[in-house]
């Protein structure tokens, strides 16, 4: 719910799954987007996710968007996803052709099980913010795909060639 005079959001504990007390406990603007780009930088192509997310960091400084660079999706992520109105997941894929760009909807969806970090995913963590936080952001997933996930720092060609036609769509659809 957003407080007039504030203009800070905070959990209406009665939109909270049954049962379960929202974690939010201080109050934070609500960003207009977050933009999470994920993978290994160390393992060629799989290093997208981070390449993309540093030149969103650059593009929109100053912006009221948060990006952020990480290794995997953990459930740590719930907590700034329930705080944005939109979201984007940023990461390399194994199908297609190198190079070509794919943007999904994601869904919130719970996963079967809640076990280990190496399992989340971008819609078990929207369903994450909705049951914890009583909120989830509209949200899509850009993804290119890779043409090798061996050790290396450098994009190959094809895939260098997508960042800037995805820089483009990211900052489009988070309306900067």
């Amino acid at each position: 719910m957003k407080s007039a005079a504030s203009g800070e959001w905070t959990v209406d504990s009665q939109k909270a799954a049954p049962g379960a007390a929202p974690l939010a406990t201080h109050h934070r603007p609500l960003t207009t987007a977050l933009i999470i780009g994920y993978g290994n930088p160390l393992r060629s192509d799989d290093g997208f996710g981070w390449h993309a997310s540093r030149l969103l960091a650059e593009a929109l400084a100053g912006c009221n968007v948060e990006v952020i660079t990480c290794h995997q999706l953990t459930p740590e992520l719930a907590e700034p996803l329930s705080q944005s109105a939109r979201a984007v997941f940023i990461d390399a894929d194994a199908e297609g052709v190198p190079g070509d760009i794919h943007l999904r909807t994601v869904a919130p969806e719970a996963p079967a099980s809640f076990g280990f970090t190496h399992t989340c995913t971008s819609s078990g963590l929207l369903a994450s913010a909705q049951q914890l936080y009583g909120r989830c952001p509209e949200a899509v997933i850009v993804t290119v795909t890779a043409l090798s996930f061996e050790f290396g720092e450098s994009l190959s060609p094809a895939v260098s060639a997508a960042l800037p036609a995805v820089v483009d769509r990211v900052r489009q659809w988070v309306g900067t």
